[in-house]
């Protein structure tokens, strides 16, 4: 039988911010190396500037920054 993790709410709140920061910054980094020179295909170009807006509000939501 599996075990369970469970989680307070406050816990679960901050794991979620701490992984969609991460991911936005990931997302931003590729679009800094994409102003330099290196190829993003357009559609992840796009992609990726409708995600980072799409995380900013997320994370407001959270209150957050």
């Amino acid at each position: 039988m599996a075990k369970k993790i469970e989680l307070d709410g406050e816990t679960a709140d901050r794991i979620t911010v701490l992984t969609l920061k991460d991911y936005r910054s990931y997302l931003k980094k590729e679009l800094v190396q994409f102003k330099k020179g290196e190829y993003l295909h357009p559609e992840d170009v796009a992609g990726n500037i409708k995600a980072i807006a799409a995380m900013d509000l997320i994370i407001k939501h959270f209150g957050e920054d």
